[in-house]
């Protein structure tokens, strides 16, 4: 009997080992990015460029998407998640030589490939989604970012012992945490390699069901709009247009940029307003808490509703929530631990259900492309609002800062509202088309 003999239990198999490489490999990256600021700051005597090991990952992930995704074109998911841990591994050292070198160029060079892991991790959300029909996809890309839940709990505190083991070992004490993404990141690169065996690809509708399905999406978005023939450039640049693609495109960077930076000033923002390090540590863990343990929530509400109504839900949540952030006391009180709760989950609201638009409609290898295309986007977006949170702070205040996600939704929400009365439009006149 052959795997595909029971396509369920496969699908439940390879999801579960998706959520599991993700969880490793979450572990390993929060840990690296946990000590980021202090490595930069231990190797330059400055805290000038403490910001940009932080900023090197995201770029890295940004890297990575493009370049992974155009290997599970020609390979399979399988052996691009499998790159993209080991890399992230090969990064992992490297930071851990320079940290011992004491050498901040080298520094960059690692956390950079550490991105790469974090691409794989990012981008196991799509190969879940590759298995699923439609109309439990949204769950399935939640369940895998639901597994980030652990790494976002266990990494920061594996970072203290790892600190004692290096220094028993003769490194310095930051040159632990980046121990920590090369075994578990490793484990993650192992456990894909052996149990993601059929390859997702396998499972997919294309691979099941070689017939051409007929198209069954949004009657504005032009799924069978003849593009096909156009070269491959040209053809992205058509498929960024397409309403469903832009819209996902806008809702995911518009949600990363505001859940950015906010979240990256809001450490300091609590330190140097007299509150401690257990605040700090308790905010941040509302609000990790809020982007993954949730996700499963927002999955099957994207399921039963709809993207667009997720999206919509999501959307008024980061305004809200930085609406709190402004308002709130500086100290770490119940009114900033629910803004970042909040915008921690406002993100995943919008995470999960633009994910799954991406997932839609297209063929395997375009779906593909394009999901690597705007996770670069994304991720090179994220990198820049880290960045430029700092300058923001120093311009118009943290409470200002808060009040960016209240401006910055109204792009995609207005994107929604037309594309929704377009597509009310053309229903009424094409009522044999079915609906998105």
């Amino acid at each position: 009997m052959t795997a595909l003999a029971n396509p369920l239990a496969t699908r439940r198999r390879l999801l579960w080992s998706l959520v599991g490489t993700v969880g490793l490999g979450s572990t390993g990256n929060i840990a690296a990015v946990t000590v980021g600021t202090i490595a930069a700051q231990e190797l330059s005597g400055s805290t000038a460029l403490s910001g940009f090991p932080g900023a090197s990952v995201v770029l890295g992930s940004a890297a990575g998407s493009w370049l992974l995704s155009n290997l599970m074109v020609r390979h399979g998911r399988r052996a691009g998640l499998a790159a993209g841990y080991g890399l992230g591994v090969m990064g992992a050292l490297l930071a851990v030589i320079a940290v011992s070198a004491r050498s901040l160029p080298l520094l960059f060079v690692g956390t950079t490939l550490i991105g790469f892991g974090s691409s794989s991790n990012q981008l196991s959300r799509y190969a879940a989604a590759d298995m699923y029909p439609s109309a439990r996809r949204a769950s399935a890309i939640a369940t895998v970012v639901w597994g980030a839940t652990a790494g976002a709990i266990i990494g920061p505190n594996l970072v203290a012992p790892a600190g004692d083991l290096a220094l028993s070992l003769g490194l310095p004490a930051v040159a632990g945490a980046y121990m920590i993404p090369a075994f578990f990141v490793g484990l993650a690169a192992i456990l894909c390699t052996a149990l993601l065996r059929p390859d997702p690809y396998a499972l997919s509708h294309e691979a099941m069901y070689p017939d051409p399905e007929p198209y069954e999406g949004d009657p504005t978005d032009a799924g069978a709009d003849g593009l096909a023939a156009r070269p491959g450039a040209d053809r992205m640049r058509d498929l960024l247009r397409r309403p469903t693609v832009l819209t996902a495109l806008i809702v995911l960077v518009v949600g990363q940029v505001s859940m950015t930076i906010v979240m990256t000033m809001t450490p300091l923002h609590i330190t140097e307003h007299g509150g401690g390090l257990g605040a700090v540590g308790f905010v941040i863990s509302a609000h990790t808490f809020g982007m993954f343990a949730l996700a499963p929530l927002s999955g099957r509400l994207t399921d039963r509703f709809g993207s667009q109504a997720v999206i919509f839900a999501g959307l008024t949540t980061l305004a809200i929530s930085g609406l709190l952030a402004a308002a709130a006391p500086a100290d770490g009180g119940a009114v900033l631990l629910l803004a970042l709760f909040l915008l921690g989950y406002g993100w995943n609201l919008g995470f999960v259900a633009g994910s799954n638009l991406l997932a839609s409609d297209l063929e395997r290898a375009e779906r593909t492309r394009l999901q690597g295309v705007t996770d670069t986007i994304i991720w090179s977006s994220a990198a820049v609002a880290s960045l430029a949170s700092g300058l923001i702070v120093t311009l118009v205040s943290y409470t200002g800062l808060g009040l960016l996600p209240a401006l910055l939704v109204m792009t995609p929400a207005w994107l929604l509202v037309r594309r929704r009365r377009a597509s009310v439009a053309a229903l009424a006149e094409t009522p044999s088309v079915g609906r998105a």
